[in-house]
């Protein structure tokens, strides 16, 4: 019978867990007799490629956005032109196997590149989830869409609409983009 030892965190994933849930509202208020706990001091990581001394930017995640702004579906026509093939797709992303903070980072960059280089129309492949999920949907499945109505990747979005089956179906998004990026 084996046992799985959890694994322990390292000095950047510790203080970045700090700078995360510094930014959080308790629910309850700390009373003056109780404050919260000092943060560690941040250990330079010979990996990161900042230099040491400098925090790492902290995102605030999408669903932290209150209200976000409703991005118009593709019309149908357009959707079924892609589906097709008579319209080609710029770029693809695939984020299987990310975690919610990898794949919000790699999508947002994937995005201001996609513009930068000219993309109209791309595809985000998120994956239908895992079947043990509760309501049979994947995590990233979930936020992306969240994620695309956000402030901070709204601004290059016109639209977006589930993919064709030929594309992935359910597991993907076809997303069409404003012209260059601001």
């Amino acid at each position: 019978m084996n046992k799985r030892v959890p694994r322990r965190l390292t000095d950047r994933e510790r203080t970045l867990w700090a700078q995360v849930t510094r930014a959080l509202t308790p629910l309850q208020p700390r009373s003056p007799a109780n404050p919260p706990p000092p943060l560690p001091s941040p250990a330079p990581d010979p990996q990161s490629p900042q230099p040491p001394g400098r925090a790492v930017p902290v995102r605030r995640s999408a669903v932290a956005d209150a209200k976000p702004t409703p991005v118009p579906r593709l019309d149908r026509r357009f959707k079924q032109r892609l589906g097709r093939g008579l319209i080609g797709l710029d770029a693809r992303i695939d984020l299987h196997g990310l975690t919610q903070a990898e794949a919000f980072a790699q999508l947002s960059a994937f995005l201001r590149r996609a513009r930068r280089e000219g993309a109209r129309t791309v595809l985000v492949i998120t994956g239908k989830g895992a079947m043990g999920e509760p309501d049979g949907r994947g995590v990233l499945r979930r936020q992306v869409p969240l994620w695309l109505s956000s402030r901070g990747l709204r601004e290059g979005v016109i639209a977006f609409a589930p993919a064709h089956a030929e594309h992935g179906g359910n597991g993907a998004l076809y997303v069409r983009l404003r012209r260059g990026e601001r």
